[in-house]
């Protein structure tokens, strides 16, 4: 994990979690965003600064008790700044490239952001990692990777506030240092390229295509 940890000095790691409703014949609405920011200091992965904001859904997208969770109201979701104001006010706190993302399952998130990319240009380009993705390299054989399963297999409590936005960031931050040492020990990944690879940013080298299994300064500036 040493070698790693110093290949990834000089990279931000943004861990992004939204809550979304999900109406039907629509794209998914944001209900909040929280993003907690990692950086290499001292020999570790710590955390460098963090932004959490509701996002007001519009005004014809019905909010359900379902979609109240850990205090949520819909008074304050109504009342809560618009998407591409929230999404701006991110973008504004990345102040220390280059970024790579991770998220649970990021398929989710990287929608959600690219339909605000005008809005956050710097966060709709920045890689992905799926924390997901790297738990099936390097955690072979669970019968979930779901986020709730892979704090099973470390023997992590579900956060306080699970499925509000910070508590689940701060869940899959831990998960994703996790399996960082545990593929680092493995073998997986020894710097940012292999991460890359293993998360299907860059295509795999052709010398090493075949000796793999297959798989089934702060960033947030001042006032965060």
């Amino acid at each position: 994990m040493g070698s790693l940890i110093g290949n990834l000095r000089g990279t931000t790691f943004v861990v992004i979690d939204f809550e979304a409703l999900t109406p039907a014949g629509r794209p998914a609405e944001p209900t909040e965003v929280a993003a907690l920011a990692l950086v290499v200091r001292g020999g570790r992965l710590v955390e460098d600064g963090r932004f959490a904001s509701l996002i007001r859904p519009p005004s014809d997208v019905p909010v359900t008790a379902r979609d109240l969770a850990g205090g949520m109201t819909e008074a304050a979701l109504r009342s809560a700044p618009p998407p591409a104001e929230v999404l701006a006010g991110l973008e504004r706190r990345l102040t220390s490239p280059p970024y790579r993302l991770v998220a649970q399952h990021a398929s989710t998130e990287a929608g959600l952001i690219a339909r605000q990319a005008p809005h956050c240009p710097t966060l709709g380009a920045a890689p992905m990692l799926d924390t997901l993705r790297l738990a099936k390299r390097v955690l072979r054989g669970l019968s979930s990777y779901g986020l709730d399963a892979l704090l099973r297999h470390y023997g992590m409590p579900p956060p306080r506030g699970r499925h509000r936005a910070m508590p689940d960031v701060e869940a899959t931050a831990e998960v994703f240092r996790r399996l960082l040492a545990d593929g680092a020990r493995a073998g997986h990944w020894s710097t940012l390229l292999d991460l890359d690879v293993a998360a299907g940013l860059r295509p795999k080298p052709a010398a090493t295509a075949a000796e793999d299994l297959p798989v089934q300064g702060e960033l947030f500036g001042p006032g965060h």
